[in-house]
């Protein structure tokens, strides 16, 4: 049994997409749908986790990974539980099982109004390389972001 508040993250199951579904619609105008969640348990490049604080689903990262590159194409915290590091959590592993499924580089995109999302990328070595214009509904910018995952050079 973990302690209370601590983050225990483990790969996400069929039995959490009620949860994770919750998480997603109250976060998203326009969120994935439960399909979208199965397609990344049965893809082989899928890597989905879930974030368990005091045994409740609180986050998740769905995570893409094939040959050198990885990506993260999604990853969510509940709205009441944000700023308490889970976020960086599920980034830190969403970043080691890329390491160790050998990508060289993680990229990802973010709203560019998500101060906060920018900020934690950007901590963590992310770095800005380009926009898509009104990428989120026609209507918002999306930023592109990427991450050298090389341990050599």
């Amino acid at each position: 049994m973990s302690a209370p508040g601590t983050v225990d993250i483990r790969p996400m199951t069929k039995a959490d997409l009620e949860s994770v579904l919750a998480i997603e619609q109250a976060s998203f105008s326009h969120p994935w749908r439960h399909e979208h969640f199965l397609h990344e348990l049965a893809s082989p490049y899928s890597f989905p986790f879930v974030a368990v604080i005091e045994g409740a689903v609180g986050g998740y990262v769905c995570l893409m990974s094939l040959f050198e590159e990885a990506e993260i194409l999604d990853i969510v915290v509940a709205p009441h539980l944000r700023g308490r590091g889970i976020a960086r959590a599920l980034l830190e592993h969403a970043v080691a099982i890329a390491q160790g499924k050998q990508a060289g580089i993680m990229r990802l995109e973010v709203r560019a109004s998500n101060r906060a999302a920018i900020a934690l990328y950007e901590r963590s070595g992310f770095s800005r390389t380009g926009v898509r214009t009104k990428y989120y509904e026609g209507v918002e910018d999306a930023l592109l972001m990427e991450k050298s995952l090389s341990t050599g050079c």
